[in-house]
């Protein structure tokens, strides 16, 4: 059994996200790696490391545009995590100790303790983050630019009240009021720019799947069944005054560090808020293996509304087979049309630099399979 095919003047997208898309990061060329650990010695300069990523930037920006990639992003080579990069040049927010997360994966369990972002005065906007990196991207591709940058429920749920300065917010309505500005802020300087595609990358949402979080958010103080509306308006506050013509998509992560997971199951805990009342334009949903659930939750997909299936695991080398993903997209479209369907990996291949344990060659296997088949399915990507 194939899934069916849609006529290309029904079926080929020329908005994002695309037919065939990524979630965004890439494994790290050992030459940036190196140049990285350079510069935290000293032995190479801000200037000497930006120049190398610049390389290695035009080098992942072919890689993507020869697989036949619409939506391109720069691989994420300029940040050691995918979410403290960004959200430390916000004023007021700074990194404290760790917090320990118990990884599961095929071969075991991996410790890991990722710095804990701490709000320690007022968040603040105090300069555009992404705008350098954006306008490098555009310079070097001829397709789309894509940016990703943390959700902003980030600031929140991992250390919840006790991550958040009781002196600068003895009230959390005027920290989440703040934290949508800012957001607002970085938004508007990316438009300006002429960024039209943006991507919000939000582990919360789908930690909130899981009942081991959900207990987690119960001992810090947190209601777990109200978390997922405050956060859609917390996202919705910080998209409102998005230029016209940006695509704003999510994509929901349930972990992603050396081939390793934090958590799972499947999305019918937020599947009505996440998909009604959170006003973006797509949602990246990972959906690799069992632990993600099955497509029921979809039922809640309203018209207008973007699922890239994230069917391709970026965990593991071994390669799915086209006809397992036809037949998982056909699945999927028993609960929203197959016209509002997409298909990408269900994660990035390195949301840390750490990078997943999987080889560069397999990472273009897997992108080359999802783009052969979005071309099958939709005739296009």
């Amino acid at each position: 059994m194939t899934a069916a095919v849609a006529s290309p003047a029904v079926a080929i997208r020329n908005v994002p996200p695309f037919r065939a898309d990524h979630v965004g990061s890439f494994l790290r060329p050992k030459f940036l790696l190196d140049a990285r650990e350079q510069f935290r010695t000293g032995a190479i300069s801000a200037a000497k490391l930006r120049s190398v990523e610049d390389e290695a930037i035009r080098g992942i920006v072919k890689f993507q545009e020869d697989l036949g990639l619409r939506g391109i992003t720069d691989g994420e080579y300029r940040r050691t995590y995918f979410h403290i990069d960004f959200l430390t040049q916000l004023g007021g927010v700074e990194t404290k100790g760790g917090i320990h997360v118990k990884f599961h994966s095929a071969k075991g369990d991996v410790d890991f303790e990722p710095p804990v972002m701490q709000v320690t005065g007022k968040v603040r906007h105090d300069r555009p983050i992404q705008l350098a990196d954006f306008e490098f991207l555009r310079s070097v591709t001829t397709r789309t630019p894509k940016v990703t940058i943390p959700s902003p429920t980030m600031l929140h749920f991992r250390g919840g009240r006790g991550a958040i300065s009781r002196d600068a917010y003895p009230d959390l309505e005027a920290f989440y009021a703040d934290v949508a500005a800012g957001y607002a802020d970085e938004l508007q300087s990316l438009g300006n720019a002429g960024c039209s595609y943006l991507q919000f990358d939000d582990t919360n949402l789908a930690y909130l799947c899981d009942e081991k979080m959900r207990e987690g958010a119960r001992q810090r103080g947190d209601d777990p069944n109200e978390l997922p509306r405050r956060y859609a308006r917390l996202i919705n506050a910080a998209i409102a005054r998005r230029p016209s013509g940006m695509t704003v998509c999510i994509h929901l992560c349930r972990g992603n560090f050396k081939s390793a997971w934090a958590a799972e199951g499947g999305y019918e805990p937020v599947a009505e808020v996440l998909f009604n009342e959170l006003a973006v334009d797509g949602y990246f949903l990972e959906y690799d293996d069992a632990r993600s659930g099955d497509f029921a939750p979809l039922r809640h997909v309203p018209k207008g509304k973007t699922v890239v299936l994230g069917l391709v695991s970026t965990k593991i080398g071994q390669l799915e087979t086209k006809d397992d993903l036809k037949r998982r997209i056909d699945a999927a479209a028993k609960f929203v049309p197959f016209d509002q369907l997409c298909l990408s990996p269900q994660c990035g291949f390195s949301s840390t630099v750490h990078g997943n344990e999987i080889a560069v060659e397999s990472q273009a296997a897997k992108l080359r399979l999802v783009v052969e088949t979005a071309r099958e399915v939709w005739g296009g990507v």
